[in-house]
């Protein structure tokens, strides 16, 4: 078997323990003669499933009784238009900040359901279109004195700019944390609410992970489609309708993973593997980093080449070399390598080596 290294940012490249355990389970798990993907969800083998993958994901977290998880279809993206259908009503005001493509699209959600509400949506920061790259720095924030929640990002999958350190709000803060999550060390309580995509560091596409307080949630409107609320899927425990059970058993399986790496192992291992290619940026005139320094992610490294060509070349040729998706995203072009929790350091080091040894024969 030869496996390829997946600079994809998403889909994702997952444990490889973990795929050969879902290879193994998957015509029959655990001896119940059906796989994971045939079991109703409430059946008397699933529950176990699903309330195990919740459990670990909040001993990860830090979060406790006062925190529900739920597992929502339409991925992190879908989250956009919810947030501001359950907590923006008449009359009232939410902050976002704007620091990049994904925050901007949730500011977008939000202004549309404001405008048809008669609220307001406050930009509390406005970063998405500097280059290089960054989030706001402390003294940027401009904070509405009584919003109805406050919406940041913390990490930028495209321009590869991470928050480092979380503003102070007065109302509920929500984070979108769909490339960073358990990516890097956070006070998970510091939120009234987070969420990611799975595909990036938890686990298959195909739902959004959201963690959310209870008394969060209870406040969200009445007044919208039963499967747009969060007390939807809180009061019931995700089963509402029929979960994405593989898939909330997969990032089950990833979630022990990381409980086995260790934290404090994967945050360390992952700031090694970052800081191991932007030091060959550093080193050198040829590459050039599109964040600056002091907010580079841990998670998508992104740089460009002298040209379009030059890079066109560097993406054909990593490939060949089993270097996969490390062509940056179509709205910006550019390198990225994305590197989650499951990336190896074998592939950060092959990629290390191949930027040296693209530039001695291209420099």
């Amino acid at each position: 078997m030869s496996r390829a290294y997946n600079f994809s940012a998403g889909p994702a490249t997952l444990p490889l323990e973990v795929l050969q355990q879902i290879q193994n389970d998957l015509v029959d798990y655990k001896g119940t003669g059906m796989s994971v993907m045939e079991m109703s969800h409430r059946g008397k083998d699933y529950p176990t499933i699903h309330a195990e993958a919740k459990a670990t994901f909040k001993e990860l977290c830090g979060i406790g009784d006062d925190y529900e998880v739920v597992f929502i279809q339409g991925g992190g993206s879908q989250q956009f238009a919810m947030i501001p259908m359950n907590f923006l009503g008449a009359g009232q005001v939410a902050d976002y900040a704007n620091q990049g493509t994904w925050s901007g699209k949730a500011l977008k959600e939000a202004q549309l359901i404001a405008s048809l509400r008669g609220a307001t949506v406050n930009t509390i920061a406005n970063c998405a279109k500097d280059i290089p790259t960054r989030m706001p720095r402390e003294d940027e924030w401009k904070f509405s004195d009584n919003a109805a929640y406050t919406h940041i990002c913390t990490n930028e999958t495209i321009s590869g700019a991470q928050l480092k350190k979380i503003p102070q709000v007065k109302g509920p803060l929500i984070a979108d944390m769909s490339s960073d999550i358990l990516g890097i060390d956070r006070d998970f309580n510091k939120f009234d609410m987070f969420y990611a995509g799975a595909q990036k560091n938890l686990g298959p596409a195909g739902m959004a992970v959201v963690a959310i307080k209870k008394e969060l949630a209870a406040k969200g409107a009445a007044q919208i489609p039963t499967m747009f609320k969060y007390s939807t899927h809180v009061d019931n425990d995700s089963l509402y309708n029929t979960p994405p059970t593989f898939a909330i058993y997969v990032f089950g399986e990833v979630m022990k993973w990381v409980k086995k790496m260790g934290k404090a192992n994967l945050f360390a291992l992952n700031d090694a593997k970052a800081k191991k290619i932007y030091d060959v940026i550093d080193s050198t005139e040829f590459y050039k980093g599109t964040a600056l320094p002091e907010f580079r992610s841990n998670m998508n490294v992104t740089f460009r080449l002298g040209s379009e060509e030059l890079e066109k070349k560097f993406v054909d040729e990593a490939k060949k070399l089993g270097m996969s998706s490390l062509k940056g995203h179509r709205s910006v072009g550019g390198i990225r390598a994305t590197i989650y929790n499951a990336f190896p350091m074998e592939g950060v080091d092959a990629l290390v080596q191949f930027m040296k040894d693209f530039e001695k024969a291209n420099g």
